[in-house]
C-alpha cells in the first residue's frame, strides 16, 4: 500500500480567539494534557508512515518554535521536523504552491492545521483517497454542534459543496482541516500564482473547482476530534482528550 511520506502543519496563525493566551504563546505549541498540539499532529503522522514535516510559522514565533523543536525532537522518533518561515500571510495553500511545492515533489501529501487535535486512520484515508481517484480528500469528522462549523454537502464518495454555520445542517460531517493533496492541484491555482496573487485559501480558491469536477472526496473519520480554538473548547480537550 503506498505510504504517504510528507506532511505540511499550517502553524503561523494568530490564535486570536485565544487571546490573551496566544499573545505569548503561539496555539500549535499550547498544551493539551502537559504536551504540545503540535506533537500529537507528528505523533499521528509518525505512526502512518510519514518521514518528514514542514511546520510554517511566523517570524514572530521563531524562538518559541526553535525552543520547541530543541524541548521535544528526542520524543518525537525518527520524524524530521522542518520549520519554516512564512514572512507574510499567504493562506492555507499559498506557501505550498509559491514555495513548499517543489519540496513534496511529484508525490501526494498531507495538509493539516496546526491547532486542532485529531487521529485519523491516515492509511485507510491514503486508501481512500486512492479508490476514489480524487485530486484532494478532506478527512471528515462528526460533530454534535455541526452549525457552529462548515457543513459537508455529501455526493457519494465526493463532496458536492460546503455549508459554512448553516441553521439546518443536511448532516453532522464538518472538515477536520486534515487533507490528502495530489500535486496535480496546483494546476488549478496557477493561474492566481503566476499573477503574483500570493495569499490563497484551500477552501475557497482550490475546493470549489475540484468538487465542480467531482475531483473532491472525504473520508469519514472515526476517530478522535477536537477543535482548540477558544477557551471553552481548549478547556473541553484538555478534560476529554486521554479519558
Amino acid at each position: 500500500m503506498q505510504k504517504i511520506k510528507k506532511a505540511i502543519i499550517l502553524a503561523g496563525g494568530k490564535g486570536t480567539r485565544l487571546y490573551p493566551v496566544t499573545l505569548e504563546t503561539p496555539k500549535p505549541l499550547l498544551t493539551v494534557n502537559k504536551k504540545p498540539i503540535l506533537n500529537y499532529l507528528i505523533e499521528m503522522f509518525q505512526r502512518h508512515g510519514v518521514e518528514e514535516v514542514a511546520v510554517t510559522i511566523r517570524p514572530s514565533d521563531q524562538k518559541d518554535f526553535d525552543w520547541w523543536q530543541k524541548r521535544y525532537q528526542n520524543d518525537l522518533g525518527a520524524v524530521k521536523i522542518n520549520l519554516v518561515t512564512e514572512e507574510e500571510p499567504m493562506g492555507t495553500i499559498g506557501y505550498w504552491a509559491h514555495h513548499l511545492h517543489a519540496w513534496t515533489g511529484n508525490e501526494p501529501f498531507f495538509l493539516t492545521n496546526g491547532d486542532e487535535l485529531k487521529d485519523v486512520d491516515l492509511s485507510k484515508m491514503t486508501e481512500h483517497h486512492n479508490k476514489t481517484g480524487a485530486f484532494a480528500t478532506i478527512a471528515a469528522v462528526e460533530v454534535e454542534n455541526p452549525s457552529e462549523y462548515g457543513v459537508l454537502v455529501f455526493d457519494g464518495d465526493h463532496i458536492k459543496s460546503f455549508l459554512e454555520k448553516p441553521e439546518n445542517p443536511p448532516s453532522k460531517f464538518i472538515s477536520s482541516g486534515l487533507y490528502l493533496i495530489d500535486p496535480r492541484v496546483r494546476g488549478h491555482v496557477l493561474e492566481k500564482v503566476s499573477a503574483g496573487q500570493k495569499f490563497l485559501m484551500i477552501e475557497k480558491d482550490l475546493f470549489p473547482k475540484l468538487a465542480a469536477e467531482k475531483k473532491l472526496a472525504a473520508y469519514k473519520s472515526s476517530g478522535k476530534w477536537h477543535d482548540c480554538g477558544n477557551l471553552e473548547r481548549w478547556e473541553k480537550a484538555i478534560r476529554e482528550w486521554g479519558a
